[in-house]
């Protein structure tokens, strides 16, 4: 398959994948949201697939060096949705999430389409069904936050 439109492919399914976290979210009416995930999805997407091709032009290059920028950096990201109001915290949920989105990201990069799609569809049920779970079975009911 030409370089390029593997590429754009790429971009495409962590548009696609990113988006449905992020529509998740906006529906759950978190900070981060549909276009947040997207965001950071594409670029991590980006970042990682730029890596492999330079590590195919160059051939010192160290091909998931980016990568593991992406998930550092992840962190800054992620503590702007983390708020503390009085003894409870929220926002980890969403922090996670984007973290999660963004090493989606990575895999679609990577190239590894079905592994993206399978793990974006685990976090999916995990952020749906999960809460609904927790806010049932817990003794120490919270109030729904994520």
């Amino acid at each position: 398959m030409n370089l390029e439109l593997e590429s754009v492919i790429k971009i495409l399914i962590a548009v696609l994948v990113g988006g449905f976290i992020g529509l998740e979210r906006e529906s759950a009416n978190r900070p981060a949201g549909l276009r947040t995930h997207i965001l950071v999805c594409v670029a991590s997407a980006l970042v990682m697939d730029m890596n492999i091709l330079l590590a195919r032009e160059f051939i010192n290059t160290d091909p998931v060096r980016l990568g593991a920028q992406v998930i550092s950096g992840m962190g800054f990201l992620g503590a702007g949705t983390i708020i503390k109001e009085g003894v409870n915290v929220r926002g980890l949920t969403t922090a996670a999430g984007l973290w999660a989105v963004a090493c989606l990201g990575l895999v679609i990069g990577a190239g590894f389409y079905l592994l993206a799609v399978f793990a974006s569809l685990v976090m999916l049920i995990t952020l749906k069904t999960f809460n609904q779970l927790e806010q049932k079975y817990t003794k120490h009911k919270r109030p729904p936050m994520e």
